[in-house]
């Protein structure tokens, strides 16, 4: 019998009193935030689901998260290769390591000249435009990026400019008002599932000598023919000069990439702290990051399935006078504004069985929270009913004339009435 030896366990002291300084902000969220704006109780704390409800939290939008070829792949780099070195990425420079095949087979896939692995989704953007911007720089961010856009602006001390939401002609105004400077968009928006006008807002790049950034988080792996994304797809590499991507997505990968040109490679590895100042991808992670390429490649279905999902839910909820259609693809925003009516709306979603995320500041606006559903391709027939089902049997319960989104609907079709009379 192997003897073990028992692990040492310190003996838990209180940690030391903050300053004011901390504490107010600590305090400020207790009697604020959870006992005023949540009503008491955190807004992020559900029900526990039990087995059989229907799980619509998971970015994993092709159902692979499981998949055997993708398991087996880390399996056999763990046993043969174990956790590998640990270091910075920096330091791997030699074309054949197992991290630049990967960063080549993507860039290949997405159609840029070359690519970077990141640690995270959140650290590509904050590393690429921290390596790009300066306090001299605008940068023109639409008003729904991801926060790791915003962050990456505030880390290079560069200028934010706010861009009204897919509003081409509030942007060219900015433009021509702040001068050149960068422009940054998600291809499909994370909160509500909207679609970037891509192509003319790369038009409005190349006329004024802008640089365009496009974050391909939620359309890597779903949209294209064989899963290349929006830009690649539109035919529009030529006009776009990065592209980003979390591959915590359909990747189901923890790391991010960036596809760029072949001599923005090593100056990025030189220059952007998030790549200088962490350790690398270990081999089971690239190994699986490998395999779930091959799997989105060659298993065309599964985007064929999410795409029949989508349409089939949102065509229904639509029907049901679900305020949604601020959105076209797999993620479905209930915005219902106020978070205490979102905590609501969570609330009776589960009670039947329907899990999704909360969403609030500061992942949304003030008075935007929501509660986002996100489909996949593994959802069966029974699985769309039930949420179809479930959502016009609850409709009454929801409040939705009280919705944010349904209050800015009827604003739309008011503005439209009183054109037509016009």
């Amino acid at each position: 019998m192997t003897n073990v030896s028992p692990i040492h366990r310190s003996t838990p002291v209180a940690a030391p009193a903050l300053p004011s300084f901390v504490t107010r902000r600590v305090e400020r969220f207790h009697t604020q935030r959870v006992a005023v704006d949540w009503g008491g109780r955190h807004i992020l704390r559900g029900r526990h689901p039990k087995p059989g409800d229907l799980m619509l939290q998971s970015n994993d939008y092709l159902a692979i998260a499981g998949h055997p070829q993708i398991v087996e792949a880390q399996r056999e780099a763990l046993a043969t290769g174990g956790l590998g070195m640990m270091m910075s990425a920096l330091f791997i420079q030699h074309e054949d390591e197992p991290m630049h095949q990967v960063e080549a087979e993507l860039a290949r896939a997405v159609g840029t000249e070359s690519g970077i692995l990141a640690q995270s989704g959140f650290a590509a953007n904050v590393g690429l435009i921290q390596s790009i911007a300066d306090e001299r720089v605008p940068v023109y961010v639409d008003m729904l990026a991801h926060a790791s856009l915003w962050e990456g602006i505030k880390s290079a001390g560069a200028k934010p400019v706010p861009i009204l939401h897919n509003d081409l002609g509030h942007l060219e105004r900015h433009v021509l008002r702040h001068g050149p400077g960068i422009i940054v968009v998600d291809s499909v928006y994370s909160t509500n599932g909207s679609v970037a006008p891509i192509a003319a807002i790369a038009d409005i790049a190349e006329q004024f000598g802008c640089v365009f950034i496009v974050d391909e988080s939620h359309s890597l792996g779903t949209h294209g023919a064989r899963g290349e994304g929006l830009v690649a797809s539109l035919g529009l590499n030529d006009k776009v000069h990065f592209v980003t991507a979390s591959l915590a997505k359909a990747y189901c990968s923890r790391a991010g990439f960036i596809g760029c040109g072949h001599r923005f490679k090593d100056y990025f590895g030189c220059e952007a702290l998030p790549a200088i100042f962490s350790s690398s991808l270990l081999p089971h992670e690239l190994a699986g990051m490998a395999a779930s390429h091959r799997v989105i490649q060659n298993e065309g279905w599964r985007r064929a399935r999410l795409r029949q999902v989508t349409h089939q839910v949102r065509d229904a909820l639509t029907d049901l006078g679900y305020p949604i259609e601020d959105g076209t693809e797999q993620i479905i925003a209930f915005e219902a504004g106020a978070e205490l009516l979102t905590g609501r709306v969570r609330d009776v979603m589960e009670e039947h069985g329907i899990f999704g995320s909360v969403f609030s500041a500061p992942a949304t606006t003030l008075n935007r929270s929501l509660l986002r559903l996100t489909l996949n391709a593994g959802m069966s027939e029974a699985d769309v009913d039930r949420l179809i089902d479930t959502c016009a049997l609850i409709r009454d319960k929801l409040d939705i004339s009280s919705w944010s989104a349904h209050k800015r609907a009827a604003r739309r079709a008011n503005d439209r009435e009183l054109e037509n009379v016009a």
